[in-house]
C-alpha cells in the first residue's frame, strides 16, 4: 500500500516533474507492491503485468507535462496505471484460473472490482478512490457493498444471516470509520440487539480483512521494474540512432558585430544600446542584447485581458517564451501555468519530445514590484525545437492569478493552490522561433568526493542555459552518492549560479556502474573559455552503519537509545492489529543523520510479518533555519542548500498468514543518510 508520506516526497516529486524517467522509476520501486497486486487482479499473468508496467511509466513519463497538481501525484499516476490495466485486460484472456481471491474477483462487476481493487488491494481511501476512478464518493460505496455482497458468496459465506436493509447501508462507512458520531451511535446500538446484522457485518468486515491480507501477501517478482528499466533504455537507444544527426555549430561570441540598417552599416554597440534603453526585463534584455533573438510583441486579448508574448529565445536545451499580461479592467496579475491552460498545439510535429523538459517555477523577476499592479512580466519553458526553425501554434484558455500573501500584503505567493483564483478566456497565438546554436566540449577530467570517484564527461555552452554532465560511481563499500549539488560554475571572471531545478538523470547504457547526470548553470554570454572552474555545494550520501534495539513491550515508553551520538526516543510500542511502533528524534542540533533505514522484526514464531512505514520531518538550511515542508508557501528557491531531517517515523506490523497480533522483537538499524557541505573547486580545461 502506498503511505500517505510517499504520497508527496517534495524532492522526488520535483524531480519527476522534470521528466526525469529515472526518478519515475524510483518512485514506482518504492511503491511496486500495490500497483503489481493490482495489475495481478486484472491480468493474472507475469508477463502480462510486466508489459502494464512498462506501457504505465512509459504514459506516465509522456504526460507529466499535463500533471496539473489539481490532486496528488499518486492519485494522477494510479488513475493512469488503472487505464492502462483497462486496456490490457480487454485484449487478453488471463490464464488458467486458481482457486484464490483473485479468482473471487473475476466474478464481479468491471466497477465494483475496480473499486474493492482499489480500495482494499492498494490502500486508498474511499474519497481517493473516487478520484481515481472518476465516480462519487456514493457510487464507490454502492460498488463495494456490492461487490462483497457477491463475495459472500464466491468465498462460501453461507449463512442465512441477513441485515436489515435500512442499516446495511452503513456498512460500508462504519467499517472504514466514516460514519459521524450519531449515526454511528444509532448504528451500534441496532447491530448490538439484532443479529442479522452483526452476523453480516462480521462477514463483511472478515471479506475486507482477507483481501487487505492477500494484498500483503502477494510478492513481487524480483528485478520487474529493471526489465522494465532494459527496455526503455533499448527503445532511446534505438531511438537515437535513427535520429537524424546535427552538426553542432560554435556560437561566435564576437565583440563587435555588424547589422544592416537602411542603407548603412553601424556596429554591434547600436543593438546593445538599443535594447538598454528599450526593454526594462534584465534577462530578455541580455539575450536580446547578445543577438539571440528579436523583439516580436504579439498580442492577444480576452475577457479584457491582454497577452503579449515579447519573445522567443530558443536552443537545443529548451524555446524560453518571454509574455507580459496585462488586466486592463482591474488591478489583477496573471501568469501562465505551461500544466493548466497553456498547450502547444503542434508540439508533436516541431518540437523534440525526447528532450528534458525544463522545469521553470512561476516565481516573479527580481524588478517584480516594478511593475504596474495590473502587469505581470513572467517566462515559459518550451521543449527544444526538432529542426532549426518552425512557428510555435500557443493556445492559452486559462490564465492563473497571482495571490496576495495574507501574512504580507506587499508579497505575493504563487503555490497557494488552496487559494487559486483563474480566468478563462482564448489567447492564441503563432510564433515564428530560429533555434539558436550550441558548443559542446568533451571533457576527461575525474576527482573524489567523499573519497568516491566523480567524472567530468562533457559541457555544453547554449544560450538559455550552460550544462555540464557528470557521473559517479558507487563502489563495493559502507557508503554511496545519493545525490551530487553544485553551487557554481566559473569561466573567467564570470560566476554562474546553479539552477535549483535544473538537475537530471541521463541515461547511460554504455556503462552501468557510472551514474550519469546533468548540472544547470546560468548562461554564459559572450565568451568562448579554454577553462573552467566548478565548485561543489553539497554530497548527499546513503551510509551502512548497522544497529539493533531490543523492543521490550512489557516495559513503560518512552525509551531511548544512542545513535551516531543522538539520543533516540522509541515513543510507542502498541500490540494490536495492527502493531503500531513510533521513534522519534526531535533535536537537530548536531546531528548526523537525516534519515534512517530501518525496519521492525516480530518474534520468530511469525514467519510472515509486512510492515507500514510514515514518518514526519523538517527542512533545515545550512544556518540551521527551520521550515516545514507542508506548508506550500515556505520559499523553497531561496533556502540555502537545505537539508530534510525525519523527526518521526511510524510503523505498522501485519501478520500476512493469520489475524494473530504481531509482538515486535527488535528495531534494527541498516544505516542511514546524510549530506556532506563541500567547498571543492576543481578546474576543467576544455
Amino acid at each position: 500500500m502506498i503511505p500517505a508520506n510517499g504520497k508527496t516526497d517534495p524532492f522526488l516529486i520535483s524531480k519527476i516533474r522534470q521528466k526525469d524517467m529515472e526518478s519515475t522509476l524510483d518512485w514506482f520501486e518504492q511503491y511496486q507492491n500495490s500497483f503489481y497486486t493490482i495489475g495481478w487482479m486484472y491480468l493474472r499473468d507475469q508477463k502480462q503485468v510486466e508489459e502494464l508496467f512498462y506501457r504505465a511509466i512509459k504514459k506516465i513519463h509522456q504526460e507529466l507535462p499535463n500533471y496539473k497538481r489539481k490532486s496528488p501525484f499518486d492519485i494522477w499516476t494510479s488513475s493512469i496505471f488503472i487505464q492502462v490495466c483497462r486496456e490490457l485486460s480487454e485484449a487478453f484472456q488471463p490464464s488458467q484460473p486458481e482457486e484464490d481471491i483473485f479468482d473471487a474477483l473475476q466474478k464481479l462487476s468491471a466497477k465494483d472490482k475496480e473499486a474493492i481493487g482499489v480500495v482494499y488491494l492498494m490502500g486508498y481511501s474511499i474519497e481517493e478512490a473516487a478520484q481515481i476512478l472518476h465516480a462519487d464518493i456514493g457510487a464507490i460505496i454502492e460498488r463495494l457493498f456490492s461487490g462483497i455482497q457477491l463475495l459472500k458468496k464466491e468465498l462460501g459465506y453461507h449463512g442465512n444471516f441477513n441485515g436489515c436493509p435500512e442499516y446495511k447501508l452503513y456498512y460500508i462507512d462504519y467499517l472504514e470509520k466514516n460514519l459521524d458520531r450519531p449515526r454511528k451511535v444509532d448504528f451500534e446500538i441496532h447491530t448490538y440487539n439484532c443479529h442479522g446484522c452483526q452476523e453480516e457485518l462480521a462477514s463483511f468486515q472478515d471479506i475486507m480483512l482477507t483481501i487487505k491480507g492477500t494484498a500483503e501477501e502477494v510478492n513481487v517478482p524480483g528485478g520487474i521494474l529493471m526489465k522494465v528499466k532494459a527496455r526503455l533504455e533499448k527503445e532511446e537507444n534505438i531511438r537515437l540512432k535513427k535520429k537524424k544527426k546535427r552538426i553542432k555549430i560554435g556560437v561566435s561570441f564576437a565583440a563587435v558585430f555588424t547589422l544592416l540598417l537602411c542603407t548603412g552599416l553601424v556596429t554591434g554597440t547600436f543593438s546593445s544600446l538599443y535594447y538598454s534603453w528599450t526593454e526594462d526585463n534584465e534577462e530578455l534584455r541580455a539575450y536580446l542584447q547578445n543577438d539571440f533573438g528579436e523583439r516580436l510583441d504579439l498580442e492577444a486579448e480576452s475577457d479584457s485581458v491582454k497577452i503579449k508574448i515579447k519573445s522567443v529565445i530558443a536552443d537545443d536545451v529548451q524555446t524560453l517564451v518571454f509574455y507580459e499580461i496585462q488586466d486592463t479592467k482591474e488591478d489583477n496579475r496573471y501568469m501562465l501555468n505551461l500544466h493548466d491552460g497553456v498547450n502547444v498545439e503542434n508540439e508533436y510535429e516541431i518540437m523534440d519530445r525526447s528532450a528534458q523538459q525544463r522545469f521553470s517555477p512561476p516565481f516573479p523577476p527580481a524588478d517584480f514590484d516594478k511593475n504596474e499592479k495590473n502587469i505581470f512580466e513572467g517566462k515559459l519553458s518550451l521543449l527544444p525545437l526538432k529542426d532549426e526553425s518552425g512557428t510555435i501554434k500557443l493556445n492559452i484558455n486559462r490564465l492563473q492569478k497571482l495571490m496576495v500573501d495574507p501574512e504580507n500584503t506587499d508579497e505575493i505567493n504563487p503555490w497557494a493552490y488552496e487559494e487559486m483564483e483563474f480566468s478563462e478566456g482564448v489567447w492564441k497565438f503563432e510564433i515564428p522561433v530560429k533555434k539558436n546554436p550550441s558548443r559542446e566540449y568533451a571533457l576527461d577530467n575525474e576527482t573524489k568526493i567523499e573519497g568516491l570517484p566523480v567524472r567530468f564527461e562533457k559541457l555544453t555552452i547554449a544560450p538559455t542555459a550552460t550544462i555540464l554532465q557528470y557521473s559517479f560511481k558507487n563502489l563495493d563499500g559502507d557508503k554511496r552518492i545519493e545525490m551530487l549539488n553544485f553551487e557554481l560554475l566559473e569561466a573567467g571572471s564570470e560566476k554562474l549560479k546553479a539552477d535549483l531545478y535544473g538537475s537530471s538523470f541521463v541515461d547511460n547504457p554504455g556503462n552501468i556502474e557510472w551514474n550519469t547526470f546533468q548540472a544547470h548553470f546560468d548562461p554564459l554570454f559572450g565568451q568562448a573559455p579554454e577553462e573552467v572552474n566548478v565548485k561543489f555545494g553539497s554530497i548527499h550520501l546513503a551510509v551502512q552503519d548497522e544497529k539493533s534495539i531490543e523492543l521490550e513491550s512489557s516495559k513503560p515508553y518512552p525509551q531511548t537509545f544512542d545513535y551516531l551520538g543522538s539520543t533516540i526516543s522509541i515513543d510507542k510500542v502498541e500490540v494490536g492489529l495492527p502493531t503500531k511502533v513510533v521513534i522519534s528524534n526531535h533535536d537537530l542540533m548536531n546531528r548526523e543523520y537525516e534519515s534512517l533505514q530501518l525496519h521492525v522484526t516480530g518474534q520468530e514464531e511469525y514467519e510472515n510479518v509486512s510492515m507500514g512505514m510514515e514518518s514526519e520531518g523538517v527542512l533545515v538550511d545550512k544556518n540551521g533555519k527551520e521550515y516545514d515542508p507542508m506548508e506550500l508557501s515556505y520559499p523553497f528557491e531561496e533556502i540555502e542548500q537545505p537539508r530534510y531531517f525525519e523527526t518521526v517515523q511510524s510503523f505498522q506490523l501485519f501478520n500476512d498468514t493469520s489475524r494473530e497480533e504481531v509482538i515486535p522483537k527488535t528495531l534494527d538499524i541498516e544505516g542511514y543518510t546524510t549530506t556532506k557541505y563541500l567547498d571543492e573547486m576543481v578546474k576543467i580545461e576544455l
